[in-house]
């Protein structure tokens, strides 16, 4: 059954972040969005210049309405606004027993203030409390810690501290931090867990607090465990950013419908197919003319891929003069949890999940026939690795 969404958040008229960004997120990842809009925000890439907050009894309306109807699977909530609404919110939530995601937007990309003192004080005391995971950045958790944040060691800190206040998990962000790395640490009464990841340098970001508050939310939706939600939610940004269409002048919005053929799915994808090559400028010259769009070209390594329009990728690979095989490849979030299935079940494996110099993590068997599989995980390396042309 698919999984069916609540985002309960803000409108943002330039399409970037809110529930246009919570939309595309779930629709992406295979989820069921329904919305309930708490306001009404005339904002573009470079500034928010109206905010019309819809009143708390036509909130809890959206939310009654959708629920009763058609049920829920989790819930994210996003920007509230105002104080009233926030206690709305909590006293409409407070019999649901789903996983709510709750992220706590205090302030707009452009800098513009989206909840007040009295706000965020209503907030820590009703919704806290329900929040099966909060989702603060560093500044938005030094505002609901009171506590000073320079580094990483602060912020694991301050997670710790804004978990006594209620959630059950806090997944604390530290793209606001300086540094070439960025570390989100997921903090739960059980432990904590580091992920990190190096920085994407792009002006296009706005939304990002949202999609990943929104994939958190499908993911724990469709039924995946906290640290494998955690995991395909910051995969999924990482893959919004690199996505970015490039529009408007200020900070512009991600890329979320480009996201395909990934491994943000849920079931394996086939997504990677390597064929052989004997000339290796007519075979890249050949597949150009198809229309696929190179981005490996390593003639050194007899090796190049293409990118289809809808984001499966073909390789050509082979030594000047002499045939390979050809190479289908399925690619799968739980990869080493899946070989495993899969031995249990009598397959039997020429190469058990390993990671490989070219930033794969591979498993290897044939078919009855004799054909060379792959199963294997990428992620982002797959359609954007460093060396992508």
């Amino acid at each position: 059954m698919t999984a069916r969404i609540l985002s309960i958040a803000g409108s943002d008229s330039g399409g970037g972040a809110g529930v246009q960004a919570d939309i595309k997120t779930i629709s992406a990842l295979g989820g069921h969005a329904m919305t309930a809009v708490t306001a009404v925000t005339v904002q573009n890439t470079r500034e928010v210049s109206a905010v019309h907050l819809v009143p708390p009894d036509v909130v809890t309306a959206q939310i009654r309405a959708v629920i009763d109807d058609i049920g829920v699977d989790a819930i994210k909530i996003g920007m509230l606004g105002s104080a009233d609404t926030v206690t709305a919110v909590a006293d409409a939530l407070a019999g649901v027993r789903v996983p709510i995601v709750l992220d706590p937007v205090m302030i707009a990309s452009s800098g513009a203030d989206l909840a007040d003192d009295e706000a965020v004080g209503a907030l820590i005391e009703t919704l806290l409390p329900l929040a099966s995971v909060v989702t603060p950045n560093a500044p938005e958790l030094s505002v609901l810690t009171q506590t000073e944040i320079d580094d990483d060691a602060d912020v694991l800190l301050a997670a710790q501290e804004l978990l006594n206040l209620g959630p059950r998990a806090v997944l604390a962000k530290g793209g606001h931090l300086d540094g070439g790395q960025i570390t989100d640490w997921l903090v739960t009464r059980h432990g904590h867990q580091a992920f990190s990841g190096s920085r994407i340098a792009t002006p296009h970001n706005h939304g990002s607090g949202c999609t990943l508050a929104a994939a958190l939310a499908c993911s724990l939706g469709q039924g995946m465990l906290l640290p494998e939600a955690v995991a395909r939610a910051r995969q999924f940004v990482r893959l919004s950013l690199l996505n970015a269409p490039g529009l408007g002048r200020g900070i512009g919005p991600m890329g979320q419908q480009q996201v395909v053929n990934d491994h943000t799915a849920l079931a394996p994808v086939l997504n990677q197919i390597t064929v052989p090559a004997l000339d290796y400028a007519a075979s890249v010259d050949f597949y150009r003319r198809l229309g696929l769009r190179l981005i490996v070209d390593s003639p050194a390594d007899f090796y190049a891929r293409f990118e289809a329009g809808n984001g499966v990728t073909l390789s050509i690979h082979g030594n000047d003069g002499v045939a390979g095989e050809a190479i289908v490849y399925l690619e799968s979030l739980r990869l080493d949890a899946w070989v495993a299935e899969l031995q249990a079940a009598g397959l039997v494996f020429d190469q058990l999940p390993q990671d490989e110099a070219w930033l794969w993590r591979e498993a290897r068997l044939r078919d009855p026939a004799g054909n060379r599989i792959c199963l294997y995980a990428a992620g982002e390396a797959r359609r954007f690795p460093p060396w992508r042309v």
